[in-house]
């Protein structure tokens, strides 16, 4: 696990969220995860992307479908109730 990835809470939090893959379960959801949440904390290229976290097209396909599909929105949203929930805010 990189510096920065998702723990094993924050993980169980997110998961759910997510879409599975046209095929079922996608094996290597949370590593694709914290591929894009890297990207986005790091404010590198597309084509920066950690060797560790595998070809940086695959990741950015990933992305853009969640993106199209509204994903981040719905975990946004999902998170927010969650701090609700618990008496935090985000």
């Amino acid at each position: 696990m990189a510096r920065g990835d998702l723990t094993d809470d924050e993980w169980s939090l997110i998961e759910p969220h997510l879409p599975l893959g046209e095929r079922g379960l996608i094996p290597d959801l949370r590593h694709q995860f914290n591929a894009v949440m890297w990207r986005f904390r790091t404010a590198s290229p597309w084509r920066d992307l950690l060797v560790e976290y595998g070809p940086w097209s695959t990741t950015y396909d990933r992305f853009r479908a969640w993106a199209r599909a509204g994903v981040f929105q719905d975990l946004m949203a999902a998170m927010i109730a969650e701090a609700a929930t618990r008496g935090r805010s985000i």
